[in-house]
């Protein structure tokens, strides 16, 4: 082998090593942390929360990387201020964030849902003309700064006891899922619908019937296909 084709040999693999690196790049990219054309705005509240918390910025991302480095880093902070967005859909790829700024932009209006399992979420920052998500009942503080409202500590809207909550149905427990939200989960031994049923899901039994059906319902088209064949 020369040393021309050796080059050449060693410049393909470095080629299919990057592009791999590229692809996996491209994979796991977030696409909220581009939903504007810059990156964490300078000396805002945001910046110096990223700053504190040793995060990395990408785009109006900031992250937190985990220590297993074969995982993907998560959002602990949104910088959408003054990115002239007029509505924002989905937020769900920063649900981890602790902060989160859309402030100084022409929204009328937020979908209700939008920060629903946003159990993070300590400060948000909003247009002064929308309302804090939740309302009084899901933080300790909101309040007016110029053109800006702030939504301060999240509330848990849940009892602060961890025992059976009276937003839940009897045997079942209520967990905070975000402002203005909470989900009830069934207690040891209950399940079913509103967690009525006594003891252990039988589950044995419940895929012990899908399976049996599900084979069954295989083996009748099997016969039909086949006796169509047979006659065609």
């Amino acid at each position: 082998m020369t040393a021309g084709s050796s080059q050449r040999n060693a410049a393909v693999v470095l080629l299919i090593f990057h592009l791999y690196l590229y692809g996996s790049y491209q994979l796991t990219e977030l696409q909220v942390c581009h939903l504007c054309n810059r990156t964490v705005q300078n000396s805002t509240a945001l910046d110096q929360f990223c700053s504190a918390s040793a995060g990395l910025v990408d785009g109006c991302c900031c992250l937190l990387r985990k220590e297993n480095s074969s995982n993907a880093d998560y959002v602990i902070g949104l910088d959408l201020s003054n990115c002239s967005l007029s509505h924002v859909k989905d937020l769900q790829e920063a649900s981890t964030a602790a902060m989160i700024d859309i402030s100084l932009n022409p929204i009328v209006q937020l979908n209700n849902s939008l920060f629903q399992g946003f159990i993070q979420l300590d400060n948000l920052i909003l247009p002064v003309n929308l309302t804090c998500p939740g309302g009084n009942a899901s933080w300790n503080k909101m309040e007016v700064k110029g053109d800006t409202r702030h939504c301060e500590g999240q509330k848990d809207i849940c009892n602060q006891t961890g025992h059976l909550s009276l937003n839940c149905p009897e045997n079942s427990l209520c967990a905070a899922y975000g402002p203005g939200f909470f989900e009830c989960s069934c207690v040891d031994h209950f399940h079913g619908y509103k967690c009525l049923r006594e003891g252990k899901f039988p589950i044995i039994k419940v895929f012990g019937i899908l399976g049996a059906s599900t084979v069954l319902v295989s083996i009748l088209l099997w016969v039909t296909q086949r006796r169509k064949v047979k006659s065609a």
